[in-house]
C-alpha cells in the first residue's frame, strides 16, 4: 500500500494551495508510472513540447481548483 502523505487538503495561503497542487499532479504521475527511470526516458519526450507542458498545466489546474474549493477559496 502506497505510503500516506496527504492529511488535508487544508492549506493557509492560496501559494499554499497553488504549491499542494503541483504536488498532487507530481504525484499523480508517479502513481500512474511508478518506474522513475522511465518516467526519466519520457520527459525527453515532452519537455519542448507544448502541447504536453500545457495538458501538464491544466492537470495542475484542476487540482487547484479543488484545493481552493476544499479551503472556501481561502475566505474565512
Amino acid at each position: 500500500m502506497a505510503e500516506t502523505w496527504l492529511a488535508s487538503l487544508r492549506t493557509a495561503t492560496p501559494q499554499e494551495g497553488f504549491e499542494l497542487a503541483a504536488k498532487l499532479a507530481r504525484v499523480g504521475v508517479k502513481v500512474t508510472q511508478p518506474s522513475a527511470e522511465v518516467r526519466d526516458k519520457l520527459r525527453a519526450a515532452y519537455d519542448h513540447d507544448t502541447t504536453q507542458l500545457i495538458a501538464s498545466s491544466q492537470v495542475i489546474a484542476i487540482h487547484f481548483q479543488t484545493v481552493a474549493a476544499a479551503n472556501n477559496y481561502w475566505r474565512d
